[in-house]
C-alpha cells in the first residue's frame, strides 16, 4: 500500500491472512524505537507514534505529522509494517491532547 507523505495511520497487530503478530508487546516496543526520556527521567512516548488498541487489536497509531518532522522515523515506522505483512488503516490517527514537550 502507497500512502501520500504525512498520511495518518494506524498499524494492526493482525497480518494480512489475520494472524495475530508477536510477541505481545510489538507495539510498545516499535514505539519504544522512538521514545526519549523526559526531564523526570522516565521514558515518554513520542506524540507522533503510540501504542494502544483499535477494533480489540493492538496497534500502532501514527500521526502523519510525524513526516513533516522526521521523513525517516514515518518511513521505519511503515517499512516496519510493511515488510512484517501487518494491516494498515490509511487516514484514521486519534492521537490527541499528548504532551506539548515530548519529542519526535
Amino acid at each position: 500500500m502507497r500512502f501520500s507523505s504525512n498520511t495518518p495511520f494506524v498499524i494492526l497487530g493482525l497480518t494480512r491472512d489475520g494472524k495475530k503478530f508477536r510477541p505481545s508487546d510489538w507495539a510498545e516496543r516499535l514505539c519504544g524505537v522512538l521514545s526519549a526520556f523526559g526531564a523526570e527521567k522516565k521514558m515518554k512516548y513520542s506524540r507522533y507514534v503510540s501504542p494502544g488498541h483499535y477494533s480489540d487489536e493492538k496497534a500502532v497509531f501514527v500521526d502523519g505529522q510525524l513526516y513533516e518532522i522526521e521523513p525517516m522515523a514515518y518511513r521505519f515506522v511503515l517499512h516496519f509494517a510493511q515488510d512484517n505483512d501487518l494491516q494498515l488503516i490509511e487516514g484514521s490517527c486519534p492521537i490527541k491532547d499528548k504532551d506539548k514537550d515530548s519529542l519526535i
